[in-house]
């Protein structure tokens, strides 16, 4: 009997170690397959690393190129500031010029009328190239500046203030060939 109490606990350790063997190898193929998910997970953790890197320089090279747009767009607007600026004073010396060349034809006029002589030619008709029409049509293809020298004619030639100051550009009208005073 002692034999085969022996082969039944022999009998029961084998069905225990057979037992433990399936737990082990159900584990085991857990396990497995735990690690395979591991590494797919880190192989996309790791794509989607690389994917951001590549948003991150795409937006920083985004980022690059609207600071140079902004760049450039300060610069235009000095440029137009700095080219308004200059037309301004440009009209304000034609206007002064024009006031000083009025009295002065209007007196040599009157010395050649009494000496029976005729009037000389207004500046709108005796050049073209002193009305404001020229510089109109240059620079009317430029859109902004065309915008800009047919307001700035305006003022010109119809006494409107020129900025927000309220300075007034007054007697130019008589310059450019629009409306020309023929006296």
């Amino acid at each position: 009997m002692a034999d085969e109490q022996e082969i039944m606990c022999k009998l029961e350790s084998i069905k225990e170690i057979r037992n433990k063997t399936l737990q082990m190898e159900k584990i085991k193929a857990r396990l497995k397959a735990e690690f395979e998910a591991l590494e797919s997970e880190e192989r996309h953790l790791k794509e989607y690393k690389q994917e951001m890197d590549l948003l991150l320089q795409e937006k920083m090279a985004h980022v690059e190129e609207l600071r140079l747009i902004h760049a450039d767009i300060n610069v235009m607007e000095n440029t137009i500031k700095q080219s308004e600026n200059d037309l301004n004073k440009l009209l304000e010396s034609t206007r002064r010029l024009h006031e000083e060349y009025k009295p002065l034809k209007e007196h040599v006029d009157a010395l050649r009328m009494t000496l029976g002589l005729q009037r000389l030619p207004d500046l709108c008709e005796e050049e073209e190239k002193l009305s404001l029409e020229p510089v109109y049509h240059v620079t009317s293809k430029f859109i902004g500046t065309h915008q800009y020298v047919h307001s700035a004619k305006q003022r010109a030639g119809l006494g409107i203030p020129k900025n927000p100051r309220g300075n007034r550009m007054s007697e130019t009208q008589k310059i450019h060939g629009k409306t020309c005073d023929p006296s």
